[in-house]
């Protein structure tokens, strides 16, 4: 079968890779499409990485063949497969903590969703994957995945009614928080140095959006002068905080939802003490967290269709990584 496989040093093109087979349990796949996540994209500019590699893990499929002993799905079902199951029983899991958990980080697709075909593991199965309803377009089901993380990060910011969020980043994922804070009845303010993205935020449902600077300054009205009750990072590394801190109230939070550039958190002990101030982060989801977000795609009670502005075939995934590393694709799109 054909994949995109990454060989180190920036090279990232289609080849013959070997087509898996299929236990008892598992399901294979053949592939609808799959969305090139930031995630993806940090693993092909680490030169750590291990090579060679099959990325992608926002997965829609058609069940090609059914492994013993399952009879929840039957082949030609489209459905929606997470990449990490935790074991839900371990210490970890049992206090919420489900991406640290072993089990989770050992599991993964085989092997990622940038090929023709992909194996499902046995708990996969089980507890990650869903069948995609008739009205629900492939593009829309491949958001089931980053819409569970971003679920995951608005309940561990405890965002409440009334609160003024601030959402610094308005790529698909910033757009996904900023639906996901006005669902909890936020006031919501995006900041993005684009000005087209800053308007789809607007559109999207955003109170306010616009330059750092501009966002600044309708926090404060939104907040009566307080400050954000939380700041959401999905990008920029660590040289925001300093603003996100500027910008959070009294006892507000700053949440980290994706990593970035800096070794240390350029923010005075001090202030994370007399300003009791919060920094949280999330890496992933939980099964209950996809369940939740597979239910909302499905209702229509959040927008992703039209955060895909590009569609690439394996062949030109390379092309589709610098289309969103020069931030002039909102998503990408890859089909086989």
């Amino acid at each position: 079968m054909k994949a995109a496989v990454y060989r180190g040093g920036g090279r990232l093109g289609a080849e013959e890779w070997p087509r898996p087979s299929i236990g008892d349990g598992e399901l294979l796949l053949r592939l609808r499409g799959c969305g090139l996540c930031g995630s993806d994209i940090a693993k092909i500019v680490d030169p750590a990485t291990r090579v060679p590699a099959v990325f992608g893990h926002e997965v829609v499929g058609e069940v090609a063949a059914v492994g013993g002993g399952v009879s929840a799905y039957v082949v030609g079902d489209r459905v929606v497969a997470a990449h990490h199951v935790p074991c839900g029983e371990c210490h970890y899991c049992r206090r919420g903590s489900d991406s640290m958990c072993a089990a989770f980080k050992a599991s993964n697709l085989d092997p990622g969703g940038f090929a023709e075909y992909v194996r499902v593991p046995v708990p996969n199965v089980r507890h990650a994957t869903f069948r995609v309803p008739p009205h629900v377009s492939d593009e829309a089901a491949s958001f089931v995945e980053p819409l569970a993380c971003c679920l995951r990060a608005v309940r561990r910011a405890r965002v409440q009614a009334g609160d003024t969020a601030v959402v610094v980043g308005l790529g698909s994922i910033g757009c996904l928080f900023v639906q996901l804070l006005k669902r909890a009845r936020a006031a919501v303010v995006g900041a993005d140095a684009l000005a087209q993205r800053a308007v789809f935020a607007r559109d999207l449902g955003a109170d306010a959006a616009g330059t750092l600077e501009a966002a600044a300054d309708a926090q404060r009205e939104l907040s009566a002068g307080r400050g954000a009750d939380l700041v959401v990072l999905t990008g920029g590394g660590a040289a925001v905080l300093p603003w996100a801190a500027a910008v959070a109230r009294d006892g507000g939070a700053v949440h980290y939802f994706a990593g970035g550039g800096g070794d240390a958190l350029p923010l005075p002990l001090e202030t994370l003490y007399h300003r009791e101030l919060t920094i949280t982060a999330t890496y992933s989801s939980s099964p209950s967290d996809l369940a939740e977000a597979f239910g909302l795609i499905a209702g229509g009670a959040v927008e992703v269709d039209r955060l895909i502005t590009h569609r690439v075939p394996l062949e030109r995934l390379a092309a589709g990584v610098d289309l969103m590393r020069r931030r002039e694709a909102f998503k990408v799109y890859v089909t086989p």
